[in-house]
């Protein structure tokens, strides 16, 4: 029992497969563009910083943003919109969407939708979940309503070895990047100082090498 819990464990989170529906982690291309994105929040006091990184290199990102941080800080969320971002539906309440009833994925799913749709978004509406994490019942939710379930390719924290100075994880994301990646940030959260530190770093480094910065749409 052990085993098979661990080995269920390993695929609720693995970032390449899910047991149906549609899945993408990266687009086949040799164009080099790349696609950040940015989960949770808004978080008040770090997406005006953000923004205005982004502005300053005319890089357009996504952002997997809660029902639940939408309802806190519209103003912001708004913000997000009218830069011409993406904005993509990263559940209400950021709970794990693992062993849950049909009724709790469609609630966390469609009233997120709904409080993006009044931010202005039009057209399709991308879909993360939270840590992660899927098994049978949120795929065939997404499946069954035509939406894509989308991770990532490089996570800006995935090697602790390197530290989580600002430097150590510019250079893990610029080490690991190549053209049709997708990479997650969470550069909204109070606690990720280092991860906003590093934008900047990511940014001027991948745009010498020729990369553009995309949403993931576009990128699709």
């Amino acid at each position: 029992m052990l085993v098979t819990a661990f080995a269920l464990w390993r695929v609720s989170k693995a970032t390449r497969w899910q047991v149906c529906g549609e899945l993408v982690w990266e687009a086949p291309t040799t164009e080099r563009v790349v696609a950040l994105t940015f989960d949770d929040g808004p978080e008040a006091g770090h997406v005006e910083e953000v923004l205005g990184v982004l502005h300053d290199r005319d890089a357009r990102a996504t952002f997997f943003l809660t029902g639940r941080g939408i309802e806190a800080d519209p103003v912001d969320a708004a913000r997000i919109v009218a830069a011409g971002h993406e904005v993509g539906n990263h559940s209400y309440s950021h709970r794990r969407m693992l062993l849950r009833s049909d009724e709790f994925i469609r609630t966390e799913i469609e009233e997120t939708d709904r409080l993006i749709r009044a931010l202005g978004v039009t057209g399709e509406i991308l879909f993360r979940p939270p840590y992660g994490k899927k098994l049978v019942g949120l795929p065939w939710y997404l499946a069954q309503h035509h939406r894509k379930t989308v991770m990532w390719t490089i996570d800006a924290e995935t090697d602790p070895s390197r530290g989580v100075d600002p430097t150590s994880i510019a250079d893990h994301v610029v080490a690991n990047v190549y053209p049709g990646a997708i990479v997650l940030f969470h550069v909204l959260a109070s606690s990720r100082a280092s991860e906003r530190r590093a934008l900047p770093l990511v940014l001027d480094r991948l745009a010498a090498l020729g990369y553009r910065f995309v949403t993931v749409s576009s990128l699709l």
